[in-house]
């Protein structure tokens, strides 16, 4: 997705003559989109060999296939220290938050527009008609994707949420103050989103079936010409792609030009390593941690015995007691089936009015089909989210859910009960949750990803109530506001905080508020996170101290054109991209990533050789933005592993605005395991952080 070509063209017959150069005639009717508000290429119908001959002609950057993505799926800010009273400017009202998801949901308490103003005057967007959706001051653009038009039955064919999660997310990144709300009592006060006078502008380019890259950039293509601030994204691949072949990276690439951050989820992999899938610099990639506040769901047992199990039950049973099944023990059909309870394998006649014990965990569809008034799951996946059922359910351990087992073969009428579900206080909080993508990132390893972390598990925030709870069918909750977890509720949290800091230095740039972010993040433990920087990047967002961080470490297009220059991208390439005939890789603009300026360090290790040391210099420059006269010492913490060198080591500024560079060293014994440390500027007022990993 190259540059806009320079005066006056017409996309719609560049492409389809680029096109019938590749198929002939009949171009016009395999063209699904045509992007030319903010970027030139577009979308068609090929075939594998007519793809490779489009590659071939002159004036493409890429081809590549159109894959699917996936979605990533109040308490949260008065834990990282943001409260409703914190300080604000007037120019928060003039944000425009892009928020690209599954649409909203418009008449939520969340997206009043009570008390606000008409759209700032740089609003150039629309909303687009649709029987069943109107806009309003909140609200004050939507729109929805879907070139090859083929809408999935179970949605809307407008920008109106029918899956939950774009509400969620936009509620999150910038929903209106709204007290006395709850799920069924859980998570029960006020609920806002971290910049509750900002405006939305809603994209939506998800539906039942996912999200796809054609979509993805035609809403890149609309926001950016549309005059939006930030870009909020929580979607991603199945695995990290190269950057030009990544509809996200490309359209992130093209919001950057345009002085627009883009703010993404890390992805829901974890904790498999390498894992993140959203890893462009230019970008901020945002890991999911938890917060102060925990579910429990207790289950007691007709010996007196009783379990701590995990889940958001919503359901009153009252504390009575009801026969208890193994699932394995009800077939219908085949006891592999119903030992895990999948839809239509249980009997009915043997379930109805039992609690089941299951083997498998999903939203317990099967034993509510089947009858059954609850459900026991024994599972060995990670506990540190709680899901939401169809039916009173808890989670249990396979130590506990054995035991479970034992008791039902070994009584003769075998019972149990299930509680409400309570909220109890986690004293290890935060720590990064168990399903968040973790680094190093696969396609430049001296690039840390993820940058950041923030709020991601059992967040409560506006719902769709063209949906249920849980999302199926079956169920028969509908509510206003829900509770999920995952990097998605996670990436609107740094979203909003990057919207808060543009909010107060509006001319910075997407690099300068990402390095705002990072630099005053608060420290995160390496006890309860072990996989370290792989898992928290930076650490948990401080939206209070991102404003005033003292120093920033700003990068713009030229210097990720050097970036890429070094990962090995042509001239041709690069300069179809920038729209720029002057742009290309010479040895001086061959870039390393050690050099990019970015907040943070990461060697990779090269275990060639027999050095007993590896050594890498980076070069960094940093902005003043503090106090105009200051003067910054650099302070090292780092295990005795890790030799980190920087020089000068004292940075002295004299106004605002004003750079400074120096070098960091990093040596680290070769063979040994991931070791991290952090190099801060201190002028007795800021401290500017950034970790130094090496791996």
């Amino acid at each position: 997705m190259g540059d806009l070509p320079k005066g006056e063209f017409s996309a719609v017959t560049l492409h389809n003559n680029m096109l019938e150069q590749v198929v002939g005639s009949g171009a016009s009717e395999l063209l699904l989109h045509s992007y030319r508000r903010s970027f030139n290429g577009f979308a068609a119908k090929l075939t594998n060999e007519e793809a490779e001959k489009l590659a071939d002609m002159e004036g493409v950057v890429s081809v590549f296939q159109s894959q699917k993505k996936e979605l990533h799926t109040a308490r949260s800010w008065d834990f990282v220290g943001f409260f409703e009273h914190s300080r604000r400017t007037v120019l928060e009202s003039d944000i425009i938050v892009a928020v690209l998801d599954t649409g909203i949901w418009p008449e939520s308490e969340s997206f009043d527009d009570k008390e606000f103003g008409p759209p700032p005057k740089k609003w150039k967007g629309n909303c687009q008609k649709s029987s069943n959706f109107t806009c309003n001051n909140k609200i004050i653009g939507a729109r929805y994707y879907r070139a090859k038009g083929d809408y999935p039955l179970e949605d809307l064919q407008s920008p109106r949420d029918s899956v939950g999660h774009g509400s969620h997310t936009a509620s999150i990144a910038a929903g209106a103050v709204v007290s006395k709300e709850s799920l069924y009592g859980f998570r029960a006060g006020t609920v806002r989103g971290g910049v509750p006078s900002a405006r939305i502008a809603v994209y939506k380019i998800c539906w039942y079936d996912g999200c796809y890259d054609e979509d993805i950039l035609a809403a890149f293509d609309d926001a950016i010409a549309d005059g939006v601030d930030i870009i909020s994204l929580s979607v991603g691949g199945f695995f990290a792609s190269e950057y030009f072949s990544d509809s996200i990276a490309i359209g992130a690439f093209h919001s950057m030009k345009n002085g627009i951050l883009t703010s993404n989820s890390a992805g829901n992999d974890g904790p498999y390593y390498a894992s993140v899938v959203n890893i462009s610099p230019w970008s901020l990639s945002v890991g999911a941690s938890t917060i102060d506040k925990k579910f429990q769901t207790l289950v007691k047992l007709g010996n007196g015995k009783v379990f701590k199990g995990t889940s958001i039950n919503t359901f009153d049973l009252k504390g009575k007691f009801y026969p208890l099944i193994w699932g394995a023990d009800a077939p219908k059909y085949s006891s592999s089936e119903s030992r895990v309870c999948l839809p239509g394998s249980l009997n009915e006649t043997l379930v109805k009015g039992k609690i089941v014990l299951c083997d498998y965990l999903d939203f317990m569809e099967g034993p509510l089909q089947a009858g059954a008034v609850g459900a026991l799951i024994r599972d060995d996946g990670f506990k540190d989210f709680a899901y939401t059922f169809m039916l009173p359910a808890s989670v249990l351990g396979l130590t506990d859910g054995s035991d479970i087992l034992h008791y039902i073969n070994t009584t003769k009428k075998a019972e149990a009960a299930i509680l409400r579900s309570t909220e109890e206080k986690d004293e290890l909080a935060p720590y990064v949750a168990s399903f968040s993508s973790r680094g190093p990132n696969i396609l430049s390893l001296d690039i840390l990803k993820p940058d950041i972390t923030a709020p991601g598990v059992d967040i409560l925030a506006a719902w769709s109530e063209a949906t249920t709870v849980t999302g199926v069918i079956n169920d028969k909750r509908i509510v206003p506001y829900n509770i999920i977890s995952g990097t998605s509720m996670s990436c609107p949290h740094a979203t909003a905080v990057a919207a808060y800091v543009k909010s107060f230095h509006p001319t910075w740039s997407p690099s300068a508020i990402k390095s705002a972010l990072t630099t005053t993040a608060w420290p995160m433990s390496p006890k309860t996170n072990t996989d370290l920087e792989f898992a928290y990047g930076s650490g948990l967002i401080n939206p209070s101290s991102a404003i005033d961080p003292g120093l920033v470490y700003d990068a713009g297009e030229i210097d990720y054109i050097k970036f890429l220059c070094g990962q090995g991208y042509s001239s041709k390439q690069l300069r179809l991209v920038t729209g720029d005939n002057k742009t290309g890789c010479t040895k001086a603009t061959n870039g390393s990533a050690l050099d990019l300026n970015y907040p943070t360090f990461a060697l990779a290790v090269s275990l060639s050789g027999d050095d007993t040391y590896f050594s890498r210099d980076f070069h960094r420059t940093v902005t003043n933005v503090g106090s105009p006269v200051s003067t910054y010492n650099a302070i090292v913490n780092a295990p005795k592993e890790l030799d980190i060198k920087v020089k000068p080591n004292v940075l002295s500024f004299k106004s605002i605005g004003e750079k400074k560079s120096f070098v960091v060293t990093v040596a680290v014994k070769v063979g040994l395991p991931t070791v991290s440390g952090t190099l801060v500027w201190d002028d007795g007022v800021h401290k500017v952080r950034s970790p130094v990993v090496a791996f």
